[in-house]
């Protein structure tokens, strides 16, 4: 069994998904020209072992500083209440980040996949044929 979830960090508050667009406005509003940590949260359930493997994979994600208009631009064009931050970098809000820096990259979109396909590889599940 595979869980996943995220959330964003700053300022030493959790800032989760917003739900709206009056949720979403003062989100973006507080990370801009910020630099805001990403948690991505991994789980991987081995029942045939009883065993978990779990990790926090960290993204730190620099907001460039943007205008309340660009705010508002961005949120009518892609709509992102369900995403921690307020912002996809996987469309049209990757032009409101100045820069990414993470060992995972896939682990800001959502499903940490570099640090999935090593704890599968670690309880022995074969990704690319025989389990070495």
């Amino acid at each position: 069994m595979i869980g996943s979830n995220q959330v964003a960090t700053f300022d030493g508050r959790q800032i989760g998904k917003p739900g709206t667009h009056k949720n979403a406005v003062p989100q973006l509003r507080s990370m801009r020209g910020r630099e805001v940590e990403f948690h991505g949260a991994l789980c991987l359930l081995d029942h045939r072992m009883d065993r978990v493997q779990s990790a926090d994979i960290v993204t730190r994600v620099r907001f460039r500083d943007y205008s309340d208009e660009e705010i508002e631009a961005y949120l009518c064009a892609e709509t992102p209440y369900d995403c921690a931050g307020s912002a996809k970098s996987e469309g049209l809000g990757i032009t409101l980040l100045d820069a990414i820096d993470s060992d995972d990259p896939t682990a800001l979109i959502g499903l940490p996949l570099i640090e999935l396909s090593k704890m599968l590889r670690a309880a022995g599940f074969p990704i690319l044929g025989a389990a070495r």
